[in-house]
């Protein structure tokens, strides 16, 4: 397997670059959440002792997708096209749920932001791997054994 790093022209190699780095800012961010939530569970015995008691289970689809979404940018280092692939499908299969349970309506600034404006934060680095991923398997160029 070619080395990531090696392959490709400098464009690639920005673009791989502003994808890592996006998606590393992401993934922290992500992690500190994960981390106030086990902090209030071990403090508190709740993850978030101001969440609403009876909601529909549809609204824990986004979230969880959205955490899978991120995995799949920190596999994305390793293995571009399967981590783009990830983030990309999850990002994908979130969509429909949000668009059926918070519709847009004519208050659209405040759902340009949340939930869409941030489902797309996620999922411009999954693209950007996903084009580092397509450029890089056209400029491998296979070694025969003699």
């Amino acid at each position: 397997m070619p080395n990531v790093d090696n392959v490709g022209d400098r464009t690639t190699n920005r673009i791989r670059w502003i994808a890592r780095i996006w998606g590393t800012l992401i993934v922290a961010i992500t992690l500190l959440i994960l981390i106030g939530y086990a902090w209030n569970w071990v403090t508190t015995g709740k993850a978030d002792p101001h969440a609403a008691e009876d909601y529909p289970p549809i609204e824990n689809l986004p979230p969880l997708f959205g955490f899978l979404s991120v995995l799949g940018l920190g596999v994305a280092w390793r293995w571009e096209g399967l981590g783009a692939a990830i983030t990309l499908g999850f990002n994908l299969a979130g969509l429909p749920v949000l668009l059926i349970h918070w519709p847009i309506t004519h208050d659209f600034p405040r759902y340009l932001v949340a939930p869409y404006g941030t489902w797309m934060i996620i999922a411009i680095p999954g693209a950007l791997f996903l084009i580092c991923w397509w450029r890089s398997k056209k400029r491998v160029i296979p070694q025969h054994d003699a």
